[in-house]
């Protein structure tokens, strides 16, 4: 099945509720790797089957129902977890079938990325994609053998572990074995383009953007960061902006939220109030 389309309308949306899910899933005390792999094999069950797509995305379809089916088909062979991330992308809305499979492989992607992101080792796996994305494209006789539909996944899966033996993260290797056996209907470039921007996307949830109007001390900054770690369940990287418009307290951004404790957001919600 070909993917490639940027998600638009209701399914865009629903990545958006997805990912909060998501995060809300990784602050739990699962096996985060395990977790991933159910993900990725979850995409191959529903890759395999229009009929079980459609089923799971039909909006005239009870909600209640397309839990049930997940339950019936998956509950023994994916993981708690992995089975009510399922069951709640389920309820949401979605502009086709496709863009379901395509979120929760995101989300899988999303995922080791976290567990790279546990060990301290996300630049290190985001440095390793984007140097073997170079390294292909620079290959014709290796692209043509990683695209060709000839080659079996676990021929693919050999002839990269021949370039990575030992030289790369473990969430690298665990990715780059998904990508030679889940092309999923792209070539191998739009595949390795397809991971890199998922684990940009996750990076992005993992910094918080700071506005504040004079320097912290490095124990301040270090305490922000163990308050935010806390209240995502894993590291975070603080970029510090000094910005003298904020007129004291802080802005933090980080992923979709945004938390705005200036004095110049305050002014601005009192002239709001005395407007209305």
């Amino acid at each position: 099945m070909k993917v490639a389309r940027e998600l638009v309308g209701a399914s865009r949306e629903s990545r958006a509720q997805a990912r909060v899910l998501l995060d809300n899933i990784l602050k739990t005390p699962i096996d985060v790797v395990a977790f991933s792999n159910d993900i990725f094999a979850i995409v191959q069950v529903l890759d395999s089957s229009a009929a079980l797509r459609r089923g799971l995305t039909d909006p005239a379809r009870d909600k209640e129902d397309k839990s049930a089916l997940v339950q019936t088909l998956l509950k023994n062979k994916f993981s708690g977890a992995a089975i009510e991330l399922l069951q709640e992308l389920t309820k949401m809305r979605w502009s086709s079938p496709a863009d379901f499979s395509n979120v929760l492989e995101q989300l899988a992607i999303e995922t080791e990325t976290s567990a790279a992101n546990m060990v301290e080792e996300l630049d290190r796996l985001e440095e390793e994609i984007f140097v073997l994305s170079r390294i292909i494209a620079s290959n014709s006789e290796l692209r043509q053998s990683l695209s060709s539909p000839i080659f079996s996944p676990a021929a693919k899966q050999s002839l990269i572990t021949s370039l990575i033996r030992g030289k790369v993260s473990a969430s690298t290797s665990r990715l780059l074995n998904h990508i030679a056996s889940g092309l999923r209907g792209r070539n191998i470039e739009s595949t390795m383009s397809y991971y890199q921007a998922a684990i940009a996307a996750r990076r992005e949830r993992l910094v918080a953007f700071v506005r504040i109007a004079v320097p912290i001390s490095v124990t301040q900054r270090k305490k922000l960061e163990s308050v935010l770690a806390e209240k995502i369940g894993q590291p975070v990287r603080v970029n510090l902006e000094i910005d003298k418009a904020v007129l004291g307290g802080v802005s933090i951004r980080f992923g979709d939220e945004l938390i705005d404790a200036t004095i110049a957001s305050r002014i601005a919600d009192v002239g709001r109030a005395l407007a209305g």
